[in-house]
């Protein structure tokens, strides 16, 4: 077993309960007070998700590697770094995340270069996942199910907020879970769904095949998050 074999197992191991697995993502947090945010989700998060775009991969330009490394003094869940950014830059951006202490790093199956960036992530001992833009072949991620711990698939185009869920979201869940079933895979990957989540989407991706949704304004906008929290937990 390499070093990212081992991190992926590692973190599966750490995530998997059974239960939906509560994914906060910071872009959703209060940026001017992210530290008071990051004390209010601290019991009711599973892991924080640090999307990362560079305005050509996606059209938002989101985070930094300074911003992970100031958010490990401050947690002890694990940080999921999601790369949108063009192939030319995506590795350097691999090794800035990795060094600032990001536990997850997930590129794009679009990437071009994508399998020498999993082969940088795992020699940097980090757990790898690989994100799919929602209208990208699920099938297409079969060849990388052993290098990988996540695989996320979007339910909105790509780095842009408050959208409606795609029609095609559910069903890409359970055709990627049928793909990783058939792999022998389904106690090593965690099946994320990313985008869309409000309280009527998240049962039917849950129903889906969905382990773990990214929990934007739905966790940070909530009235009583502890309540949120709970109905999540019990789907």
């Amino acid at each position: 077993m390499n070093m990212s074999s081992s991190a992926n197992a590692t973190l599966v191991k750490r995530m998997k309960s059974g239960k939906l697995i509560g994914e906060f993502s910071m872009w959703s947090a209060n940026l001017l007070r992210l530290e008071d945010d990051m004390a209010r989700i601290a019991t009711h998060a599973d892991m924080l998700h640090v999307d990362v775009a560079d305005g050509h991969f996606a059209p938002a330009m989101l985070f930094f590697p300074d911003l992970v490394s100031a958010m490990i003094k401050k947690t002890s869940l694990p940080i999921h770094v999601h790369l949108m950014t063009a192939d030319n830059i995506l590795l350097s951006q691999i090794d800035q995340f990795a060094e600032a202490g990001a536990d997850l790093i997930s590129v794009h199956l679009e990437n071009k270069n994508l399998d020498e960036a999993l082969a940088r992530i795992a020699s940097l001992g980090k757990a790898a996942g690989i994100v799919l833009k929602y209208d990208t072949p699920v099938a297409g991620v079969a060849p990388y199910l052993g290098r990988i711990s996540f695989l996320t698939l979007l339910g909105t185009a790509i780095g842009v907020k408050g959208q409606s869920l795609s029609p095609a979201a559910c069903p890409r869940l359970i055709e990627a879970k049928n793909i990783i079933a058939k792999a022998g895979k389904s106690e090593m990957i965690i099946l994320a769904a990313d985008g869309g989540i409000r309280e009527n989407t998240v049962p039917e991706l849950r129903k889906a095949g969905a382990e773990t949704v990214v929990l934007g304004s739905f966790a940070f906008g909530a009235t009583d998050l502890a309540v949120r929290i709970k109905w999540l937990k019990s789907l």
